[in-house]
């Protein structure tokens, strides 16, 4: 699709950029902040920032002014000014990411959109016979459950395989983890077949770990995989993202997450080659055909603001030292130093050193909790929330047989671990709310088994 086509914005605008607001000389304040998300509920620690993301009150202003531009004239909207508007931010996250061309940047509603744009496109192939049967997808096992579900409900059906690494957790190094994956596409090649698809994350979600990315990607070139996409739902506004870098296909980020835009949005990036006209999305509108980041840019009648209020959030990271590159190193320092302290306080471990982790943080949760299941995590979790206002998940590790798991401080097998996110609206009392909770419940003998109620 040509940059200057009309579905593709504003013909006249050849940088598809609307005119930048002069940078504001003073960073926020943390009095501004406070302001910033004053609509967040109030006394409420809110240490899970990774789930749903977080949305400046300045950004929601932008937002609800796309709203009422649409709901004012909806035909002006559609013909003049909804293309160009999602053109300029498609062409910010362009520059973010370094991708070559605008074009190979998407919007989508969120990741799990993207990975049913990749896997209908892998099903296709096996139904049509490109693929041979049983060819396979490997993946990590704990990749998002939606990407399971997608591989289940179009890879599985018309007789894909897929294979599933273990990740190593607790992890202590990049090289545990490129050990599995290569175990994995080993298993993924044996009886003759073919690797069609690795999905890998950049960060993974439950439990949380800063995957080795290109390092992953490099060994999938390097065992013949045909094509490679990169779940990073959590990457943009966590780590720097270079596209060309990592050397993916494909590679999604919500910008709800960590990049404070409303929610739903996330970019898609699609490399461009011969094979690009057959990847669509899976809402099939009248600009099926058209190329994907057209065809994604109408999908019917809804809400776009979220998806237009990107340059407006670069504004707001803008005003913070070191904009958004600043707020990563300081969330990543921040969270570390807060998951440091709840080890020291509960006798724990970090899941992961700290150059594996982001502005999220595993935390070894003290084994006389006596999590014992899924079930039980979610209990607990549902206790910190009722009973102590501390919104963090719980992952619970099941062992496998003949594994001894890491013991804490009173020689009990840490068997569940909670994240906790930092974002900048977070304060020390959050963590120290969390540290206090559990450790009460300790004191207490309180376990899963005997919580209150909720």
């Amino acid at each position: 699709m040509a940059a200057d086509d009309r579905r593709n914005g504003d013909s006249t605008n050849h940088n598809h950029r609307d005119p930048k607001k002069p940078r504001l000389s003073e960073f926020l304040t943390e009095s501004d902040i406070r302001s910033e998300f004053a609509h967040h509920h109030t006394g409420v620690a809110r240490v899970n920032n990774g789930s749903f993301g977080c949305c400046p009150s300045s950004v929601l202003d932008a937002q609800r002014e796309w709203q009422l531009r649409f709901l004012r004239q909806p035909d002006e909207f559609y013909f003049n000014g909804l293309r160009r508007g999602l053109l300029a931010s498609r062409a910010v996250i362009s520059d973010l990411i370094n991708a070559d061309d605008v074009d190979e940047v998407s919007l989508v509603d969120n990741a799990t959109t993207a990975a049913a744009i990749v896997l209908q496109r892998v099903g296709r192939c096996f139904s049509e016979g490109r693929y041979q049967k049983e060819d396979t997808v490997v993946m990590f096992h704990c990749a998002f459950q939606s990407v399971k579900k997608s591989i289940q409900a179009y890879v599985s059906r018309v007789g894909g395989s897929t294979v599933e690494v273990r990740l190593p957790f607790p992890v202590s190094s990049n090289d545990e983890i490129v050990s599995a994956f290569r175990e994995g596409l080993k298993k993924g090649r044996a009886n003759g077949r073919t690797v069609r698809l690795a999905i890998i994350d950049h960060i993974t979600s439950m439990p949380c770990v800063l995957m080795p990315v290109r390092e992953l990607v490099k060994v999938c070139r390097e065992e013949g995989v045909e094509e490679v996409f990169v779940d990073a739902a959590h990457a943009i506004g966590s780590v720097k993202v270079d596209v060309k870098e990592i050397g993916a296909d494909y590679y999604v980020s919500n910008l709800h997450k960590w990049f404070f835009c409303p929610p739903s949005i996330a970019f898609f990036y699609c490399k461009k080659r011969s094979s690009e006209l057959d990847v669509h999305h899976p809402v099939v509108s009248h600009e099926f055909g058209n190329g994907l980041a057209i065809e994604s840019a109408w999908i019917g009648t809804r809400d776009y603001s979220s998806q237009l209020v990107v340059p407006s959030v670069m504004e707001f990271v803008k005003r913070f030292e070191g904009g958004i590159d600043g707020i990563m190193e300081r969330n990543h320092d921040e969270a570390v130093r807060m998951g440091l302290m709840l080890c020291s306080a509960w006798g724990t471990n970090l899941g992961s050193p700290p150059e594996m982790c982001v502005g999220m943080v595993m935390i070894g949760l003290p084994s006389k909790l006596c999590v014992e299941s899924d079930d039980d995590a979610v209990k607990l979790r549902a206790y910190l929330r009722v009973h102590r206002s501390v919104e963090v998940p719980v992952y619970f590790l099941g062992l496998r047989d003949g594994e001894e798991g890491v013991k804490d401080k009173d020689s009990g097998v840490i068997t569940a671990y909670v994240r906790i996110s930092r974002q900048v609206y977070n304060e020390t009392e959050d963590y120290e709310r969390l540290r206090d909770a559990i450790t009460e419940l300790v004191k207490d003998q309180r376990t899963c088994q005997n919580l209150p109620p909720v």
